[in-house]
């Protein structure tokens, strides 16, 4: 039978990557794909893993499913967080190989690394020491599998392979604020401080809507965002967000924010609204100013988490989806393997480099109270090349340009 032909069955389909991938495997003549995602499965719960093999019959799994979010997230949700994708890889697993299943591709992440793995890193360093904190409980849950793998297959001959990918990114990303990663949550950000600036508070609403966080928690109270709600009301939850309307900042970690008046693009802010501004901007930590606009007097500010030193690899999601059908389709060890970009920027630079992007005229500053996160990440890519020729396509502006572009379509 051609691999083509095979019954697949890809956990989390409905998710970011797996609508990529899914997609990706359609473009190159897979026939046979099916998804495993909430509702139908709950896949901590085992009764419903065990029907997703009876009803699925896969001949090979890929295995996505994940919950996942960034630094905030992971620290209000470390149980679940280890629990859930814990559970879900050791059942899925397990149940792959009572199955019968000719391949399981389990899709683990680069917190697994140790906190202060040597750069670039190495497949065989993912061992030598404890992850970084925040990401320590979801990167052990992920490890897990690489020790379940390579067991089944010294004790079972089970074929499954383990990848390891960067911090993805691209159109169709999670952008909501309570679990989203760096690039989307920036890209919100200064998207709706740009709306701020123009004082567009429907298409602000609409933002809110489209990413189904109209109904939120503010000032400790629940509040519904729509067109109806006063603007004194929205503005104050763009500055729970850590978008604010500030009157020439002109320098300093702390102290009162002038009184504003209206934007560099001339949209006046009702004067209702200027005792908010200014107690939102005044209370909240702030760091060193990276960015200024060119035009003085009022301003949007937009607050990013820690110092900016930390750096990151990106890999653009559609090059990630070439990756893992290539490893599916080509690889059959039980070492793990990295699939990435091999490069590195500083979240400076990525704030700097996305200011230029979006059009951002406002100012940016640090919270430095906020943890950075893993201090550097960058994977060594030798061996996905070696093993399946995958080298990543597409240059990290231009994935920035078409996730960008995406976004303020939708």
């Amino acid at each position: 039978m051609s691999l083509r032909s095979k019954r697949i069955t890809v956990t989390g389909g409905k998710g970011f990557l797996g609508k990529h991938l899914i997609h990706h495997m359609g473009e190159k003549g897979y026939e046979n794909i099916s998804i495993a995602d909430l509702p139908e499965y709950d896949l901590v719960n085992r009764e419903d893993v065990q029907r997703l093999y009876r009803e699925t019959r896969p001949d090979i799994v890929i295995h996505l499913a994940a919950k996942v979010g960034g630094i905030g997230f992971n620290q209000e949700n470390p149980a679940s967080l280890f629990y859930d994708n814990a559970i879900m890889g050791i059942q899925l697993m397990h149940e792959g190989y009572v199955h019968g299943v000719d391949k399981f591709v389990a899709l683990g992440t680069i917190c697994a690394y140790p906190k202060f793995t040597p750069v670039p890193f190495r497949e065989d360093d993912i061992w030598n020491g404890y992850p970084e904190e925040t990401n320590a409980p979801y990167g052990i849950a992920k490890k897990m599998m690489l020790a379940q793998s390579q067991a089944y297959r010294q004790q079972y001959g089970f074929n499954s392979i383990f990848l390891l990918p960067v911090n993805l990114y691209g159109p169709g990303d999670n952008f909501t604020f309570r679990s989203s990663h760096v690039i989307p949550a920036l890209i919100r950000k200064f998207h709706l401080a740009n709306l701020l600036s123009r004082g567009d508070f429907a298409a602000i609403v609409r933002d809110f809507q489209f990413n189904h966080e109209t109904d939120l928690i503010m000032d400790g109270k629940p509040f519904t965002a729509g067109p109806d709600s006063p603007l004194h009301d929205l503005v104050t939850l763009l500055a729970q967000f850590g978008i604010s309307y500030t009157d020439g900042w002109k320098t300093g970690r702390s102290g009162s924010l002038g009184r504003p008046q209206a934007s560099s693009a001339g949209a006046t802010v009702p004067s209702e609204l200027s005792g908010v501004l200014d107690n939102e901007a005044a209370n909240r930590p702030r760091d060193v100013i990276v960015h200024r606009p060119s035009s003085i007097g009022s301003s949007t500010i937009v607050e990013v988490w820690g110092t900016g030193s930390a750096t990151r690899e990106f890999f653009y999601v559609e090059d990630a989806a070439e990756a893992i059908i290539l490893a599916m389709e080509q690889y059959d060890k039980s070492e793990p393997i990295n699939i990435g970009t091999g490069f590195e920027i500083s979240i400076r630079d990525l704030v700097a480099l996305l200011i230029r992007l979006t059009g951002y005229t406002g100012q940016v500053v640090w919270d430095s109270t906020k943890p950075d996160g893993q201090p550097r990440r960058m994977l060594d890519t030798t061996r996905s090349e070696q093993e399946f020729g995958f080298k990543a396509k597409t240059g990290f502006e231009e994935g920035l340009r078409k996730t960008i572009e995406w976004y303020k379509k939708e």
